[in-house]
């Protein structure tokens, strides 16, 4: 599992920070296939048949919604338009279900998948965005690298000195001792990676906003991560998807990123920037 773990990042490390580094349009096919293919691994696990159209018009809205930074601004009535006609096809859908006692859940789960994936990730392609240039791509690479350290140090610590249950009844396998694990190593991952994006491409920031900036992330990530593992529970699966060797599914490596893309675009929008 560990070897497979470590393989799966040394391929798809490069391809993130390449992504990141040249933006739009690599980020945004980057952060577009991740929501699509966490969407669609999240109507599988509520049961979904591959030829259920609210499938398909999940997948659809989850793309939408994921790429609305690059139409909100110049033409704001776009957004309202999608989720008007979205919701109004998905409930006329509903009359021609052959499955009618499981319609509206179905529709459930259609509609709320776009949203946890689709809207929630779109917030990377927003922090992307922030002008100048370099330094929204400094900001993505702070915050999704220290999104990886807080994962990398509470798995590794929890493995090895974890005893306390952190949340027993929704993933038994996380401990505090991993999840405070997980905090330090954000907070520091924050610190080394702002010093350094800094003599890269200089960034206006102070270090006491730096430290709070760690904290939210690894907070946030964490809490990504226990919806995620609450969402398996109800769903009765152990991975969300078997793309991604020793991880598990899209949504198994990007649940904590999914939260803490808002946390970190508004952080930095309102205190930072």
């Amino acid at each position: 599992m560990l070897k497979h773990r470590v393989l799966t990042a040394a391929v798809g490390m490069p391809v993130v920070v390449l992504a990141i580094w040249f933006g739009s349009p690599w980020f945004t096919v980057l952060i577009s296939a991740a929501a699509l293919a966490g969407t669609y691994e999240l109507c599988r696990m509520a049961g979904f048949d591959r030829r259920e159209p609210l499938l398909y018009l999940g997948l659809a809205w989850a793309l939408a919604l994921v790429l609305t930074p690059h139409y909100h601004d110049r033409s704001p009535h776009v957004l309202p338009l999608i989720v008007t006609a979205t919701l109004l096809i998905s409930l006329l859908m509903l009359l021609r279900s052959p499955a009618r006692e499981r319609a509206f859940q179905d529709w459930v789960w259609a509609i709320a998948g776009a949203l946890y994936v689709g809207w929630m990730l779109s917030y990377w392609l927003s922090l992307r965005g922030l002008q100048p240039f370099e330094a929204g791509r400094s900001w993505v690479y702070l915050a999704m690298l220290t999104t990886f350290a807080n994962d990398t140090g509470a798995y590794f610590i929890g493995r090895a000195w974890g005893k306390h249950k952190l949340a027993p009844g929704t993933s038994p396998g996380k401990t505090r001792e991993g999840a405070l694990g997980g905090l330090a190593s954000a907070v520091l991952a924050a610190v080394i990676m702002a010093t350094v994006l800094n003599l890269i491409s200089p960034l206006s920031f102070e270090y006491w906003q730096i430290i709070p900036l760690g904290l939210l992330v690894g907070v946030f990530a964490q809490l990504g991560d226990l919806v995620e593992s609450l969402l398996k529970r109800n769903t009765a699966v152990k991975q969300s998807g078997s793309l991604l060797p020793g991880h598990g599914g899209i949504l198994d490596r990007f649940d904590s990123l999914i939260f803490v893309g808002p946390v970190a675009y508004y952080y930095i929008l309102w205190v930072i920037a």
